[in-house]
């Protein structure tokens, strides 16, 4: 599956105030004018500006919507369903509208079972300036790193929670991941033990390349649990846009995972 391109990596230099909405099925650009709303669900245009679960009888047809006022882009959410924003903040219909902040904000559409479906918002600021030539700088290190297509999906399933930016995310188990791998991908023969040495050649493969966290034990100050050293590995692919919330496109097939793998 051809990985998306996602809106927490940045926009293009517009406007102070512009709106970038995107989805699996589409993405758009608002200007910042007094009044502009900018309107995202199951249906079709005009009703919908921004098609969202558009094959999840779940989601509204008219499920939110963006109203430019007072030099602010508030949100409100006008489906059944409640949106779920970072930090594990909910809106229902009868939820007030609110302000969105420079920069990037996901939200998350509950859907029928356990699909969310992902809304990618960026507002532009004055200080996204785009890219900028920087021909006779000096090199920095990456900030991303390579992942082949198993390990993607290893880390995308193992690191959902923090894709979905839930507060104080944790990782799933490796039982957990071995029983959605087996229903994902059966063909890999997927197990606990399986996992857990691909998990540690990418820590070692990472480690010593500037990651930003800790990946491999420090025998002088003793032997943290290798739980903690998942973490690290998580934490830093997600902030470093390595892993996006476009990956959980990955687990498309999750609201048919049989009961035995939720």
């Amino acid at each position: 599956m051809p990985l998306s391109a996602s809106l927490a990596r940045g926009v293009a230099p517009a406007t102070p105030g512009t709106l970038h909405a995107r989805t699996v099925t589409g993405e758009l650009s608002a200007p910042p004018r007094h009044g502009l709303t900018v309107r995202f669900g199951r249906g079709e245009k005009p009703d919908v500006d921004l098609g969202v679960g558009v094959d999840d009888l779940r989601v509204s047809r008219r499920h939110g919507e963006l109203t430019y006022l007072q030099g602010l882009w508030w949100l409100r959410n006008t489906g059944q369903q409640l949106v779920r924003l970072p930090r594990g903040r909910m809106m229902h219909l009868t939820t007030e509208p609110i302000p969105l902040t420079t920069g990037y904000t996901p939200l998350f559409v509950k859907g029928s079972g356990y699909r969310e479906h992902l809304v990618e918002l960026y507002v532009s600021g004055h200080d996204d300036q785009g890219p900028v030539s920087r021909r006779h700088a000096e090199t920095v290190r990456p900030e991303t790193w390579s992942l082949d297509d198993d390990e993607r999906l290893l880390l995308v399933i193992l690191g959902q929670r923090y894709l979905l930016y839930e507060e104080e995310p944790r990782p799933l188990t490796y039982r957990q991941a071995a029983e959605r791998l087996a229903y994902l991908r059966p063909e890999g023969k997927w197990n606990e033990r399986k996992i857990e040495f691909r998990v540690e050649a990418v820590r070692r493969r990472l480690h010593g390349t500037g990651f930003k966290y800790q990946l491999l034990h420090d025998k002088s100050e003793g032997r943290p649990v290798d739980n903690s050293l998942l973490q690290n590995l998580i934490k830093g692919l997600v902030e470093s846009t390595t892993l996006v919330p476009p990956d959980l496109e990955l687990m498309e097939d999750e609201e048919d995972w049989p009961d035995s793998a939720l």
